[in-house]
């Protein structure tokens, strides 16, 4: 055991009799096991003293500890064997092969065997074996070393396209996954979905090194070696690979099996490599029994133009990163990475046999896909490299060397000393210039197609590093004594210098200002200011705008620092517009209102202006319009300015000062009113001026307002004449009394505020006085519509008496708030009233919709009826609607009817007892059935008619209408409580004989026709086609016949013939003789006379009609007829105009029939008296 800090042997262990074959360390280092060619194991602790011996039955061959549980696994020529602290006995597992090698997996799962007949199995950590890995030269390639990888975050390797793929680098989606997406020639690689991370490193003796998954799929193709390997290990973070063996040398691999270089050279075959934990610190064993240890130092290779950062990573790729967007994108290659320049839009990366050159796809600044433009096929030794468009430079000790991408060398320059420092500082592509730094301290600039050099300056030291400022007016140098010095280019003059530094850079948006890095500090100066300093670790390379380019050991990272510091120091100079652009490298908002503040003070309005907008002030930026509008009409008074602006900031006290100063004292008046500082103000009053005094009362008056002090305020304000805002303060807090004493004060000419007043009492619930001061104003319609508001109809009622032109404003809203209280009838009046005959049918249709929709078929019916009397009242009164409205008038009538009976049937399906007979529940039912011969109104059920026809059709015998009505029913849609029923009786009907009673016939008066009880007419006489009358209440025929006048007979004349009454004998006999004369009317007893007067009655002979025609011929009589009748056989309509009369002649005068004035419905006078006591009114319209 040897200590490693100096090679000095520690102890030598001498458990073993024979030669040690295998060592092995565990993870926490408390524990390391030997096997030995004794077939023992032992168990040795950190202290160096042996715990635990076992053997096996053959010599042990290799040794392994896992690295989670600290099982062991030793491994035989014939078995291997598990061993645990936990377990007394070791668990052991024959194979079938020597084994040569064993490694376990990150997480301990699973033991990797490598196998002499060249098989690779791979067990679980109790033995079973679950992968078999064969490789294809089988026993002729014995498995000599195999290591898993110890990094589990590896990215697949896929197979290459072309030797160089390119890809974006993206962050993290979780811990083990990453973005991949796919477009013309760019990859992204991300590990395999199905697969574990776990990579294996076979190395046999067919002299091939190969990888493969924990599934036994390989990684790739196999890498020839070209040697027999013995020994292969991985760095702690995986990203490296050692391999030894017969070649007598380690050499250095990627984890993709890329050679690198060559680690240390040996005399004898490399048995064993190791790395040293968590650091870079390599351990080799060879045949001859030497042990080297060696250092491996990993040098930074980059490049840095601008935001562009290129940097070598696992020493073949190169990450390229956009400093200001972080976006990186990952060049992979093949081969080692030698040098790195980037330049614009141009990568060159150096290989040990190549140069290739990268150009952007496109000329987007934030573009980062980058495309092979050439390659350079050639071995290049060089110190530094660097590229420009169309050239690259090498640089090789005192030699610089320009060669074109093609290879082509096409200038060299020689210089005096050795060079420390190139930079391309741009220009034409093909002409660039490059800053080259000396040893001896000279300074030279070259271009690139130019074989001369021109010096810029000397200076004594060593060149370190070197920047040109924006403008090449400037040059930044640090020397070998960290010294930053500042040349003024031109005068090779010394402007300033800086101690500790070790790098330095100009920003590249601002020519005097640069920044330096060195001792832990970042440090930036602008002109000749003194230098801001903050804590930073690393190298300045770069400076843009407010962002500094600070590369730390291995990272480049991007620092935003804030420009605060300089920007303050311009200001303390008063030199606003250097500060300005200072402030646009970035600083605080802050900052930049700081700036804002000083620079209008300083009357500087332009920055000012620039300023307040960056931070989105419009107050002040409003303030700055101002000034600028006033100079532009030739103001000048800087004092006057600068007093607004002292305003605007709050210091009142010195505005005042510069406003009297400038002779503007009624500026500093306002300004105090303004901030109600009434006791200043005074002090500026002038010489009594009643207006300035005027105003400071009001004012004060807004102030006494603001403090909540509304009586003092409403003082002030009367004594302004500010009558409207002392109302508007009295009335919002609901002060009645001083409202009333305001408004008896005014004039009645000052209607404003008058009106303001009644406004605030009737919004205060006083209408009593909002009515006095409409009527002070002689503002009627004002007072109307306060009545309307306040709901006082009477009061509005009497004034639209007084006064008819306001008979629209008080009617039409007194119909809307009967509607809106529910009292719709009487709206529905009121609106008839108002002449508004519209709004007076919609709401009548509104109502019988409702009714409808509710199932109240019987106010339906009265609201329809309602309806058709408004129709006639708008026919009657507008001629050229007479036509339509005479339609609906009939149409309404007629849904009335139906709704009316409807309700019966209605409350008869839908209720459990009737208070119909049978005979009237069947008349009704005939009645609706034969009035829906066209098309059934809303809200009305067939199947309810059809159902109570049936019902007592078969009731009362008229079997043949009741086997119609079932049969009616089964091709419709019954609702499910009917279906049993209806069902039942179609069945039990079948069963009756088919014929109905006699009894129910209906007979036609006129004609005296027998007519059926299913009508497919209707309600008419099938045979002389005159129309049934109905009674109202039991819809029996009743004995009248409807007649009509003779053309010229108006129906006055008509009446007054019928009421003549002349009397009508059979015989010969002794009468009164009536004597008619144009002015007299007398009776005479003549026995002389005789009065021969037919049997048969005029009328009768008018009710014949030619048999067999299809049209109804309807009964006209003339005068002598209408003289004939007496007046108590005829029943009259008297419909109002522009209706005529109907006329009726009853054939059975002995039976009584009442007709209602109001609706003209016929009743049977019994029925119509038992309806007028049940219900107080007409049934139908409630008359």
């Amino acid at each position: 055991v040897y200590d490693t800090s100096d090679g000095t042997l520690i102890q030598p262990l001498k458990g073993h009799k024979d030669t040690v074959y295998c060592v092995a360390y565990a993870k926490d280092g408390k524990r390391f096991a030997s096997g030995s060619a004794d077939k023992s194991v032992i168990i040795w602790t950190s202290k160096l003293e042996g715990i635990l011996k076992y053997t096996h039955n053959d010599s042990i061959q290799c040794v392994s500890y896992n690295p989670l549980t600290h099982q062991l696994a030793s491994c035989s020529s014939g078995d291997f064997g598990l061993w645990s602290p936990e377990q007394k006995s070791v668990s052991k597992h024959k194979t079938s092969c020597k084994i040569t090698c064993c490694s376990w997996t990150n997480d301990g799962q699973y033991l990797a065997l490598g196998m002499f007949n060249g098989i690779v199995s791979i067990r679980n950590k109790n033995g079973d074996e679950k992968v078999k890995i064969e490789r294809p030269g089988g026993s002729s390639s014995p498995i000599w070393s195999i290591c898993w990888n110890p990094s589990r975050l590896i990215p697949c390797v896929l197979p290459s396209l072309s030797d160089y793929i390119l890809g974006f680098w993206l962050c993290y989606q979780s811990s083990t996954e990453w973005s991949t997406w796919e477009q013309n020639y760019f990859f992204f690689f991300s590990p395999g979905r199905d697969e574990r991370n776990d990579i294996l490193a076979v190395a046999d003796w067919g002299q091939k090194l190969s990888f493969y998954h924990l599934s036994g799929k390989q990684i790739g193709k196999d890498r020839v070696l070209n040697f027999d390997p013995c020994c292969v290990s991985y760095f702690t973070k995986g990203e490296y690979l050692l391999l030894g063996g017969s070649d007598r040398q380690v050499s250095l691999f990627t984890r993709d099996g890329v050679r690198l270089g060559t680690v240390g050279e040996q005399s004898s075959w490399v048995w064993t490599c190791k790395v040293k934990p968590d650091s870079n610190y390599v351990v080799i064993g060879c045949q001859d029994g030497t042990i080297s240890f060696y250092q491996l130092i990993f040098s930074t290779v980059h490049g840095l133009y601008k935001d562009r950062y290129a940097y070598r990573d696992n020493m073949t790729d190169v990450i390229v990163q956009h400093l200001i967007t972080e976006q990186k994108v990952r060049i992979k290659g093949r081969e080692l990475v030698k040098k790195i320049a980037i330049y614009k839009n141009r990568l060159a990366i150096q290989m040990p046999e190549k140069i290739l050159i990268y150009e952007l796809y496109s000329d987007d600044s934030a573009d980062m896909y980058y495309r092979v433009k050439e390659k350079i096929i050639k071995k290049f030794e060089c110190n530094l490299l660097v590229v420009c468009s169309d050239h690259i430079i090498l640089c090789q000790e005192k030699r610089l060397q320009c060669l074109s991408f093609s290879g082509v060398k096409e200038r060299e320059w020689l210089m005096e000393s050795l060079i420390r420092y190139i930079k391309v500082i741009g220009g034409p592509p093909g002409r660039e210039g490059l800053l080259v730094g000396l040893k001896n301290g000279q300074i030279l600039k070259i271009f690139v197609d130019n074989a001369l050099a021109i010096v810029l300056l000397k200076q004594s030291t060593a060149v370190r590093c070197l920047d040109m400022s924006a403008s090449r007016n400037k040059l930044a140098v640090v020397d070998e004594n960290d010294t930053c010095l500042v040349y003024d280019i031109h005068t090779k003059e010394l402007l300033f210098q800086e101690p500790n530094a070790n790098s330095v850079a100009w920003n590249t948006q601002c020519e005097d200002m640069l920044c330096f890095s060195g001792g832990g500090y970042l440090n930036i100066k602008a002109s000749n200011f003194p230098v801001h300093q903050q804590k930073l670790q690393g190298f300045v390379v770069g400076y843009n705008g407010s962002k500094i380019f600070c590369l730390h050991v291995f990272s480049m990272s991007a620092v935003e620092v804030p420009q605060s510091a300089p920007m303050y120091q311009y200001l303390e100079r008063k030199m606003f517009k250097e500060a300005y652009q200072i402030a646009c490298l970035g600083v605080t908002d802050a900052d930049w209102r700081e700036l804002a503040m000083e620079a209008l003070e300083g009357l500087e309005f332009e920055t000012a202006k620039k300023a307040f907008t960056r931070v989105r002030d419009l107050r002040y930026l409003e303030l700055i319009s101002s000034i600028e509008d006033r100079k532009k009409q030739g103001e000048n008074n800087n004092d006057l300015f600068l007093a607004d602006v002292y305003a605007y900031q709050g210091k009142f006290q010195e505005a005042a000062k510069l406003y009297k100063r400038s002779g503007h004292e009624g500026l500093a008046l306002e300004m105090y009113s303004d901030l109600r500082m009434f006791d200043h103000a005074k002090e500026f009053l002038g010489s009594g001026d009643p207006k300035d005094t005027k105003m400071l009362i009001k004012k004060q008056a807004d102030w006494a307002k603001d403090i909540n002090d509304p009586k003092a305020a409403v003082q002030m304000y009367l004594s302004a004449g500010e009558h409207m805002k002392a109302i508007e303060i009295s009335g919002d807090h609901g002060w009645v009394d001083m409202l009333i004493e305001i408004a008896r004060k005014l004039d009645k000419a000052e209607r404003e505020p008058l009106a303001k007043c009644a406004f605030y009492f009737k919004q205060l619930d006083n209408p009593g006085y909002a009515a006095e001061t409409y009527m002070k104003v002689g503002d009627l319609k004002a007072l109307v519509q306060l009545h309307v508001d306040t709901h006082r109809w009477e009061e509005a009622f009497a004034l639209s008496e007084k006064h008819p032109e306001f008979k629209d404003e008080v009617y039409v809203p007194y119909a809307q708030w009967l509607a809106e209280s529910d009292r719709f009838e009487e709206a529905q009046k009121a609106f008839h009233k108002a002449g508004r005959q519209r709004e007076a049918v919609r709401v009548l249709e509104q109502l019988t919709h409702n009714a409808v929709v509710e199932s109240r078929f019987n106010d339906a019916a009265y609201y329809y009826w309602m309806l058709s009397m408004q129709c006639l009242d708008i026919a009657q009164e507008n001629e050229g609607q007479q036509a339509e409205m005479l339609q609906k008038f009939h149409d309404f009538q007629h849904l009335a009817e139906v709704y009316h009976v409807y309700h019966f049937i209605q409350r008869y399906t839908e209720e459990p007892f009737s208070f119909h007979m049978p005979e009237t529940l069947f008349n009704i039912s005939r009645f609706l059935l034969h009035s829906l011969t066209k098309e059934t109104p809303l809200g009305i059920s067939k199947v309810n008619t059809l159902l109570a026809l049936a019902k007592q059709s078969k009731a009362l015998g008229a079997y043949k209408l009741a086997r119609h009505a079932y049969d009616k029913l089964q091709g419709l849609q019954i609702p499910d409580r009917f279906q049993k029923s209806v069902e039942l009786g179609s069945l039990t009907i079948r069963s009756k004989p088919f014929h109905d009673s006699e009894e129910l016939v209906p007979l036609c008066y006129r004609c005296s026709t027998n007519n059926p009880l299913l009508n497919n007419l209707g309600n008419v006489c099938i045979n002389c086609r005159q129309p049934f009358v109905f009674s109202a209440s039991s819809y029996e025929v009743l004995h009248l016949v409807e007649f009509y006048l003779e053309d010229g007979i108006t129906d006055e004349e008509a009446v007054a013939l019928i009421d003549l009454e002349a009397p009508r004998v059979s015989k010969r006999e002794n009468k009164w003789q009536e004597m008619l004369s144009d002015q007299t009317q007398s009776l005479r007893l003549d026995d002389s006379t005789d009065i021969i007067i037919e049997d048969d009655d005029p009328f009768t002979a008018k009710l014949s009609f030619e048999q067999g025609g299809s049209q109804f011929v309807p009964v006209v009589v003339s005068r002598a007829v209408l003289r004939s009748m007496s007046r108590r056989d005829v029943l009259i309509k008297r419909w109002p105009r522009p209706l005529r009369w109907q006329y009726y002649r009853s054939l059975l005068p002995d039976a009584s029939i009442t007709v209602c004035p109001s609706c003209f419905q016929m009743f049977h006078t019994e029925d119509y008296e038992l309806l007028i006591l049940q219900h107080n009114c007409c049934p139908f319209c409630r008359w």
